[in-house]
């Protein structure tokens, strides 16, 4: 196994000392890709695994720089420029960073989204970004044009693959385009770079904006500290090129320190071929979601080669203590778990350099100060339970987002006093270890998804069976949770596993499939407040009163 000095050594030392330099002018694509692209053309960025894992296409830093002016000029024929926003929605290909780098390099917004969405997710994130523009590829393209119809406040919209009607070619925009471009106008360092939609409880999906030293400087904390990255490093995190986590683990952070991103093309997650892949592909570092790793730790592990891993990370929601040893004992690497949320980077984590607390968040990374505190904002004492919250007074941490786009009340929600309240409730021990608690607002965390408990009760009302319909998180041993709902049927139905079945499909058709119910439950009332608002606690206390339909 190979093995690398820790980038950090002194815990303390380095949460005091370390400090990120933010200038008044950056560019992710200009500073580091082209800037790497120029000291080394044949260092590699990007290893690309086929769906089926038996290719490995590799792409240097040179060749992504390359490309993505060739695109960016086609954006600037096109008349997209500075602040503009396109939605973005790719399957796992090298053209998702062209496209990407492009847009960083212009100053043009890209909010990237999962293959999931349904067109009425389309519809939503359109309409709310005021999205100028889309790119997607050919099988997903029915899917905006029964989106967009004939909405012509969609000025481009781009294909990766052929050109129809209504259709620019990707390809076709970048033909005969200089390699090289100057970009007509500099970006700031506080000037929008990206867009991210987020799960809230009470409302459809929020929009995260973040700058460019939010997030295109601010994730080196996430893969110095936390990933623990030298140049070199192979670099695999799992994840869907619609979330956070690939800017969190296959772009950011791993481009600055100079390591190679790898990522595998395939459409669905299969542990035996994940597996293979780390055998032969020579990844040294690997993070994966909880979800991943329970899946992992049920496959024969003798069977294969984890000599070049040297360090493996879990985020997304507390691992059990018993798969970080069942991995360690097959692969002889720890679990090292992290926290942060798609607002920020990297703000808790557990380090080589410190002993690991199974289960724990671990601690503050350099650049942040994170506390539990209460209502009010009053730090709480040891080992009581409270609010995560992060410290943005006297001074904001480089990685924390701007805000929310265009809402201002839930930003205003979110930022109190001196600090960022998460939204995740939690506690920190005697050593200094945080340990996660729960969600404050019902999120559910299923499977390394956030959802919003109001985008499957839209969903589950507009079936001419409900009347009413809740959706609440229960705890899993696979997932973590379980989305489960709870549904007052409307009169003239009756509740069956048929029915149950058909809800379920109906979600699936709706609104993007992971977001449905495995557990549907048939009651005659919902609990209330005396306000009329939903007590989901007194629905996860039903959840035995009434016998399960459909999973």
């Amino acid at each position: 196994m190979a093995t690398l000095h820790p980038n950090m050594t002194d815990y303390d030392r380095a949460h005091s000392e370390f400090k990120l330099s933010v200038p008044e002018y950056c560019n992710f694509t200009c500073d580091v890709v082209e800037g790497w692209a120029a000291r080394e053309p044949d260092r590699v960025a990007l290893i690309l695994a086929s769906a089926s894992g038996d290719r490995l296409d590799t792409y240097t830093f040179l060749q992504l720089a390359a490309r993505a002016n060739q695109f960016a000029h086609g954006l600037l024929d096109l008349g997209l420029g500075k602040g503009d926003r396109v939605l973005v929605m790719l399957p796992k290909c090298h053209e998702w960073y062209v496209a990407l780098l492009a847009m960083f390099k212009l100053g043009i917004v890209p909010i990237p989204s999962t293959t999931q969405c349904t067109p009425r997710d389309i519809r939503y994130r359109l309409d709310t970004a005021e999205a100028g523009a889309v790119l997607t590829n050919g099988t997903n393209r029915p899917k905006f044009d029964e989106a967009l119809g004939g909405d012509g406040t969609v000025a481009a919209r781009i294909v990766l693959g052929e050109a129809s009607k209504g259709w620019l070619s990707m390809g076709e925009l970048m033909a005969g385009k200089p390699q090289t471009l100057v970009p007509p106008e500099l970006t700031r360092s506080d000037d929008d770079m990206l867009l991210y939609f987020t799960s809230g409880t009470v409302s459809h999906p929020k929009m995260v904006l973040h700058t460019q030293a939010s997030y295109g400087i601010a994730h080196e904390i996430t893969a110095r500290f936390w990933q623990d990255l030298h140049p070199g490093d192979m670099h695999w995190t799992i994840t869907d090129v619609g979330w956070a986590k690939i800017a969190w683990g296959a772009l950011f952070g791993q481009w600055i320190i100079g390591a190679h991103v790898f990522m595998h093309a395939n459409p669905r997650f299969e542990a035996k071929t994940t597996l293979e892949l780390l055998s032969k592909a020579g990844v040294t570092t690997f993070c994966a979601p909880p979800t991943v790793y329970r899946i992992l730790v049920q496959e024969d592990l003798a069977a294969y080669n984890f000599s070049s891993v040297r360090h493996c990370m879990s985020a997304g929601e507390p691992l059990n203590p018993e798969v970080i040893r069942a991995w360690e004992e097959a692969t002889g690497t720890r679990i090292y778990d992290g926290y942060g949320q798609t607002e920020t980077v990297n703000c808790l984590a557990n380090f080589r350099c410190m002993p690991v607390k199974a289960g724990s968040m671990g601690k503050p990374t350099p650049g942040f100060q994170v506390s539990i505190v209460d209502d009010a904002g009053n730090e709480l004492p040891l080992g009581e339970e409270g609010h995560v919250a992060i410290r943005v007074k006297p001074e904001r941490p480089v990685g924390l987002f701007k805000g929310y786009w265009r809402d201002p009340a839930a930003t205003e929600a979110s930022f109190r006093g001196d600090w960022y309240f998460t939204g995740d409730r939690g506690y920190c021990d005697e050593d200094g270890y945080f340990w996660f608690v729960g969600r404050a607002d019902d999120v559910i965390l299923s499977s390394g998804y956030r959802i919003g408990p109001f985008e499957v009760e839209s969903a589950l009302v507009e079936h001419p069976a409900v009347q009413e319909a809740a959706a609440v998180g229960l705890p899993d041993p696979r997932r973590g949770e379980t989305v489960t709902a709870f549904v007052v049927l409307a009169p003239g139905y009756e509740g069956s596993p048929e029915l149950a079945t058909e809800l379920q499909h109906h979600v699936r058709d709706v609104t993007a499939p992971y977001k449905y119910p495995r557990r549907i439950h048939f009651v005659e009332t919902l609990p209330k407040t005396i306000s009329g608002k939903i007590r989901r606690s007194a629905l996860r206390a039903l959840r035995e009163q009434d016998p399960r339909c459909g999973s």
